[in-house]
């Protein structure tokens, strides 16, 4: 890579990145939220273009991410002398994209061919396919898998498609800066899609076998087997340093302080005579044996959390309402603040209320709302125009697990919980939204929690980095109902 001419300036360990990496087969970019790994694929692919290695490369990202990769990251970070052909896939099947899917994947005019998928196009023959015949027709190509633990669960029709195209693919990178979100398990069908042996093992049991502890467990008819521990994590370590890189925030930028509050919100009386009779409930179904997977568990810690925040989601029926003192809690705090801020919220319900109400006082153009139902061709308008400090938008509401990922908030210094996800990798991802590169101000995180609910609990794991969704099966399940 020698001469190679940046189109924008790295940092010193984006730099060491690319150095490192940019003529292996394959590697993974361990770099922590915010640190700049989509800059060091992006440099990697010029690089080895520019060598003569690659024409082409596929990008595979969560769906809140792979606009990004077209209208933000490539734009801005591929050199403009490199002559580029970029393709965003389309989930919804029209004769005009087919038509040009096509066109686009046999062109052989010379060029930079860029296809850019969504994680979620695998789960279904169209979009492998798609995948499949572009990388047969240009063999000298790369296969990016963005914020790689999308692949972790190795069971998930996604993941075996995605496995699959490594035979395909010249060159491999996975990029996520947390590639252990649960358990170290969690590495094996990463790492394995980068190589079949890159941890010395083509099957996972045997992988299993040698760094984690099985022990046979039972809960009321239910018996499983369940990991214990884990060992020869040092082994393990040794093994990902000759494939990776690890970048931490603390190591190399220097970002202003997290500051973390609670602000706790006290149930009102129905909110809590309905509380403890669901909690009744779900403990007396914990004992009986009817919660014996972990998807029910969560559904019933879901239902906890649901009354704390104000309404109620059966499984059949209309949502029921719950007088709620949390969402004047959240109005109190917005009068509090300067600036723009983040407001996430786990729940569609929760979303639409709260936009509403701050519309409400604030005016319409202060409120954009980004979750599932927010149209893919106005996600990325809506991040351009909060990150626009002319621009009214004030308060960005979201659901962590729509626009936790893969975009760039930095234009606030608040963010807001109005009730958290029990998945670790969301909080961090949706965390760091607002805290990366670029980001100049404090970044203040607020919590609403109310005092003697599963909201303490579920924040309380979070603050330790547990991930709930991991360990609910634990001996402890019933803690997290108590």
């Amino acid at each position: 890579m020698q001469g190679y001419n940046y189109e924008t300036t790295p940092y010193d360990h984006q730099r060491v990145a690319l150095e490192d990496s940019w003529s292996a087969e394959y590697y993974a970019l361990f770099m922590e939220m915010g640190t700049g790994k989509t800059k060091v694929a992006i440099d990697t692919m010029a690089v080895l273009y520019e060598a003569g290695k690659l024409n082409s490369v596929l990008i595979i990202a969560p769906k809140g991410v792979y606009d990004n990769w077209v209208k933000g990251e490539i734009p801005i970070h591929l050199p403009t002398r490199i002559l580029r052909k970029v393709c965003r896939w389309t989930p919804s099947k029209t004769k005009r994209f087919e038509e040009e899917l096509t066109d686009f994947i046999v062109d052989r005019e010379p060029s930079l061919k860029i296809f850019v998928m969504n994680v979620e196009a695998f789960s279904s023959p169209r979009g492998t396919e798609a995948a499949t015949a572009f990388l047969y027709q240009n063999p000298a190509n790369m296969v990016i898998v963005d914020e790689s633990t999308t692949i972790k669960n190795r069971k998930a029709a996604r993941t075996k498609n995605i496995m699959a195209l490594q035979k395909r693919s010249k060159y491999r990178r996975i990029l996520t800066g947390s590639p252990i979100t649960k358990s170290p398990m969690d590495l094996f069908s990463q790492c394995a899609f980068l190589a079949d042996k890159s941890l010395g093992f083509n099957s996972y049991y045997a992988f299993q076998s040698r760094y984690a502890n099985i022990q046979q467990r039972t809960m009321g008819h239910r018996s499983f087997q369940q990991i214990t521990g884990y060992r020869r994590l040092d082994e393990l370590a040794e093994k990902l340093d000759t494939f990776s890189n690890r970048v931490l925030k603390i190591d190399c930028l220097d970002l202003p302080a997290k500051v973390y509050i609670r602000r706790d919100v006290e149930l009102t009386p129905e909110q809590d005579r309905l509380y403890r009779q669901m909690k009744k409930l779900a403990l007396a179904k914990l004992e009986s044996g009817e919660l014996a997977t972990t998807a029910s568990v969560l559904t019933q810690i879901m239902r906890l959390q649901q009354i704390c925040c104000g309404h109620l989601m059966p499984d059949e029926g209309e949502i029921q309402l719950v007088k709620s003192n949390r969402l004047n809690e959240l109005l109190d705090v917005a009068e509090e603040l300067q600036g723009k801020a983040i407001i996430w919220a786990t729940y569609t319900h929760d979303i639409q209320q709260i936009a509403t109400t701050l519309r409400d006082r604030f005016g319409p153009d202060s409120v954009a709302t980004y979750y599932g139902a927010t149209p893919q061709d106005e996600r990325q308008q809506i991040v351009e125009d909060f990150q626009d400090p002319d621009n009214p938008l004030r308060f960005f509401v979201g659901q962590p697990k729509t626009g936790g990922y893969g975009i760039t908030l930095t234009a606030a210094n608040t963010v807001i919980y109005y009730s958290n996800s029990y998945d670790l990798e969301i909080r961090l991802q949706s965390e760091d939204r607002a805290h990366r590169i670029g980001q100049t101000n404090k970044v203040t995180y607020i919590d609403l929690v109310s005092p003697g609910t599963i909201d303490e609990k579920i924040l309380q794991a979070l603050r330790d980095k547990v991930d709930i969704a991991g360990q609910v099966l634990r001996e402890d399940v019933q803690s997290w109902l108590r």
